[in-house]
Formats: structure tokens, sequence, C-alpha cells
């Protein structure tokens, strides 16, 4: 496959927009649970959320899944959104909020450039929050590529890290 057109320096995921089965649900999950700010909501059926004042990161709607069950695992879509926090307290403050609230992980990895912990949502839609290590830190092989791992992550030391004082 040839490449003519490289996407520029900058560019990033703006937000994700996820279809739910029900919308306080998943309202009471993102905005009770990991802490995002609901921004607007358009009646029954849809809702933008966002951290830091933001218009919006997340857009959940049932226009097309109101009371639906959720996808089937081994179909073509999603795998899972990712959410990156700017520390590692951060990261460890938001394990916190999962235990609290009873919420299981599927799994936890340390990959070398970042630290990140995995779960479900309540429509089952799969979930990363993660922290990157500063660039500087990025494991390289000897040639210079990035060496990511899927190392064990001390989830313990990341709650420790999560009981830090506010900054």
């Amino acid at each position: 496959m040839t490449h003519t057109y490289a996407a520029p320096a900058g560019t990033s995921v703006g937000h994700i927009h996820l279809k739910v089965a029900d919308l306080d649900r998943a309202l009471a999950f993102y905005c009770g649970v990991l802490g995002f700010e609901l921004t607007q909501r358009y009646g029954a059926d849809a809702a933008f959320i966002a951290a830091g004042g933001y218009h919006h990161h997340i857009g959940l709607n049932t226009w097309h899944s109101k009371s639906q069950p959720p996808a089937p695992q081994n179909t073509a879509g999603l795998y899972h959104l990712a959410l990156l926090y700017p520390t590692r307290v951060d990261l460890g403050q938001v394990l916190l909020q999962l235990d609290q609230h009873g919420i299981p992980l599927d799994g936890a990895a340390d990959h070398g450039v970042s630290q990140a912990i995995y779960l479900r949502d309540p429509d089952r839609n799969g979930v990363e929050l993660y922290w990157d290590r500063p660039h500087a830190e990025w494991p390289r092989n000897t040639d210079g590529a990035l060496a990511m791992d899927n190392s064990r992550l001390d989830l313990d030391a990341l709650r420790d890290a999560g009981r830090t004082p506010a900054r």
C-alpha cells in the first residue's frame, strides 16, 4: 500500500460517540464514576460530556440502541475507547474511584510507554484508562525503535499514587 498523504503532527482524536441502551445509566457511569461533566443533553436520547471545560469528549446516544443488548463480542466494531489521563496520580485516583463503585477490571498493563487499566462500561464497551510516560522515558530498542511491552502493572502502587494529595 502506497501512501501519498501523512496526517500532520498534532492530529488527534477529538471525541468519540457511543451508542448506548440507557442514557441515564451511561451518564451515571461516565459522569458519576469517571468524573466527566455533562455539557449538553438532548432530551432523553443524547448527551455530550467532557473534562476540563471542553465542549465534548464523548457523545452518548440511544438513537439506534435504546433498550438493546450489547453488541456481540466477536464482530467488527469498536474494540475500546482510550481515555488519557494527564498524570499517574490522576490514573491512580480514577482506579480508586472504580474500586469505590465496585467496577471490576478486565486487565491492567505497563506498556513501557504508558500504564493502562481496562474495563467495560455498562453497555459492555471496552474502556482503557491510561497515563503516558514522558516521551524521554519511552523504552527503545538498540536501533531506536519503540520497545513497547505488556508487563504486569502494580495496581497497589498505582492506588498509592492516587492517594497523593491533590495538586
